[in-house]
């Protein structure tokens, strides 16, 4: 991922964001970016791990004592804040789509009318428990009063509700 005037890439920033709400260890920072961003931004526990140390050295976070089974919690610094700032107002760049069903359905007249029907049944069961579940968390950050992070989660309704949509019309072969 390359990185812009802040010097931040998508996974740093996220996590600086999600430290905006207090201290966390690197597990609570997983479980946040789940619960706040997974509908829509995927990180991973090896990228989380792997920002933390490099946001310490760059001074962007800083080390508490180490807790229980030697978790680490991290807060946010006033130069991370203003590394956070800085990210926030640069260019988003461009949006990126990479959809492995949408790839091999592209390839679909190589596919068998089984392997078609598989891959839509599965896409089909994945969305509508990513929309399940997207539309709860949405729910719970609208009763906690977070209505940017509810708009957010509810665009991962709508990705999903276009994805069953637009699966229900696909060409079967």
């Amino acid at each position: 991922m390359a990185m812009a005037d802040s010097g931040l890439n998508a996974t740093a920033a996220a996590l600086l964001g999600l430290l905006h709400e207090g201290p966390m260890t690197g597990g609570q920072l997983m479980a946040a970016a789940e619960r706040k961003l997974g509908p829509f931004w995927s990180m991973t526990r090896s990228q989380v791990y792997r920002e933390l140390p490099a946001l310490a050295d760059a001074g962007l976070v800083r080390m508490g004592k180490p807790g229980p089974r030697a978790s680490q919690p991290y807060t946010i610094s006033a130069a991370g804040k203003r590394a956070f700032a800085r990210w926030l107002s640069e260019p988003v760049g461009r949006d990126q789509l990479r959809n492995p069903v949408i790839l091999r359905v592209a390839f679909g007249k190589l596919h068998s009318g089984q392997q078609l029907a598989e891959l839509y049944a599965q896409a089909e069961a994945q969305h509508s428990e990513a929309l399940s579940a997207a539309r709860e968390q949405a729910k719970q950050a609208t009763a906690d009063g977070d209505e940017y992070g509810a708009a957010a989660l509810n665009f991962a309704v709508a990705y999903h509700r276009a994805a069953l949509t637009w699966l229900k019309n696909a060409p079967r072969g």
